[in-house]
């Protein structure tokens, strides 16, 4: 329950992935909420991602999986409320469009990961079978 107990080590610093991806991943999820439900507060909001972040450290403990760790809870929290401030900025600069202009560049994405995904499935199932022996 120390937060960022495995980032330093022996007084430096040491750098680690999992955070960015924590980060980055909840970031989406700040977008979202403010897509959905604008009208509703900056601490609501935030009350939102923290507890969507603990259920899911909460199902980590429950069923084994991963490592339940509170720097998870700091980090998806701060990925959530960077999602919120994108939102916030996009809306000051596109105003009524902010919607309509996250929809097609989640559409974008989400295509971009699907093909990926397909891409590695290919590689994984045909490609890597007929160069093993």
């Amino acid at each position: 329950m120390i937060p960022y107990q495995g980032v330093f080590n022996n007084g430096g610093i040491t750098f680690s992935y999992e955070i960015i991806y924590n980060v980055l991943l909840f970031i989406p999820l700040g977008i979202y909420i403010c897509m959905l439900k604008n009208d509703w507060s900056l601490i609501t909001k935030l009350l939102l991602i923290i507890g969507s972040t603990f259920a899911l450290e909460t199902i980590q403990y429950i069923f084994a999986l991963g490592r339940t760790d509170i720097t998870d809870i700091i980090n998806n929290t701060l990925g959530g409320a960077i999602g919120i401030g994108i939102y916030a900025l996009a809306f000051k600069l596109l105003k009524e469009r902010t919607n309509r202009v996250v929809n097609i560049f989640a559409l974008g994405v989400t295509v971009i990961v699907v093909l990926r995904f397909a891409q590695l499935l290919y590689f994984s199932h045909f490609v890597m079978r007929e160069l093993s022996p």
